[in-house]
């Protein structure tokens, strides 16, 4: 008898321990929110950052939050986010004085494609019809004006552009006749181009276009009043990003997962994409510039601002350097 409640006494002092132990390391983990413009693989770095327990190890919990990119940047500015993804959106207020900055980028080349109905053969013929972005201002706006542009056309004269949401929604628009063609992300240009529409122009062949996205854009403010949360944010989403550059493997099987789709789905929605991600979360003034200037080219913004107002990888380079001087691999 006396043996048996040695025994009971025992395993509730190790289940109080577990227990204390849980809530302690729930009480450690400081809980953050995070606007994304969508759950795809276009926020990558930060969905297998959350997945493969990057930002818990930074002692994190990140709730990803699917916001439009405007709306996003007015949360982020607000101070109702602390981080936002929406890179493309980001640099027009940026550019107009927003007191914002860009720390990190998955991707540099646009994951958009422009599909239309299999009656529009040419950008040309999209004169009088409406196309659907994600949002006004967003960076698929942007990259579709500026090829409006190139093809004689203008957004919002000769074309309607028109805000019909994040993701797969923009499809969904099209396949019911609610727009004409649309800027359609990897997932969703993969379903377009399974229903019959046709594929007008590709953002993501060649370096006319540049597109910072996945990237972490933050207030200048937070910079200076909790550096700290900036590098433990910025090293867990790192650690996702060189995750989706070389597990290929490990990064199919979390998006399947993740956008609820099957293992040949999500590894052609990879395929598409990998290409595009940059090698250690940062780009080149060259494309720093690029990534401005088809910004600037459609509103009143005179001259291009110091590349410093806008970028700052200055964080990112530093943990990236620090990853590898210890030899850190994305398997880890």
């Amino acid at each position: 008898m006396r043996g048996r409640k040695l025994s009971l006494q025992f395993c509730f002092s190790l289940f109080a321990i577990f227990c204390f132990s849980f809530q302690a390391e729930a009480q450690q983990l400081r809980k953050i929110a995070v606007g994304i413009p969508t759950i795809s693989i276009s926020s990558g770095s930060f969905i297998v950052a959350r997945e493969a327990g990057y930002y818990r190890d930074e002692g994190l919990e990140v709730e990803l939050v699917v916001m439009r990119g405007a709306p996003a940047i007015q949360a982020l500015i607000g101070g109702t986010v602390p981080f936002a993804s929406s890179g493309g959106a980001s640099l027009l207020p940026i550019a107009r004085g927003a007191p914002l900055r860009i720390v990190y980028t998955t991707f540099y080349r646009p994951m958009f494609w422009l599909y239309s109905k299999s009656d529009i053969r040419t950008i040309e013929d999209l004169r009088g019809k409406k196309i659907g972005v994600s949002s006004i201002g967003s960076g698929p706006d942007s990259l579709l004006r500026s090829v409006l542009k190139k093809h004689g056309l203008e957004g919002g004269r000769d074309v309607a552009i028109l805000p019909t949401g994040p993701g797969t929604a923009r499809f969904f628009s099209l396949k019911a006749g609610a727009t004409d063609a649309a800027m359609l992300n990897e997932q969703a240009a993969l379903m377009a181009q399974e229903s019959g529409f046709l594929q007008l122009f590709s953002f993501t062949k060649g370096e006319e276009f540049v597109e910072v996205q996945g990237s972490i854009v933050l207030r200048d403010s937070l910079m200076d009043s909790d550096p700290q949360l900036v590098e433990k944010f910025v090293r867990g989403t790192l650690k996702g990003g060189l995750y989706l550059r070389d597990n290929r493997a490990g990064s199919i099987a979390i998006h399947a997962r993740v956008l609820k789709v099957n293992e040949e789905i999500a590894t052609r929605i990879y395929d598409l994409a990998r290409p595009g991600v940059t090698a250690d979360g940062t780009v080149s003034e060259e494309l720093q510039k690029k990534a401005i200037e088809h910004i600037l080219e459609r509103v009143d913004v005179k001259e291009m601002p110091p590349l410093k107002r806008v970028f700052d990888f200055g964080v990112t380079r530093k943990v990236y350097a620090e990853l590898q001087a210890k030899g850190w691999k994305a398997t880890q």
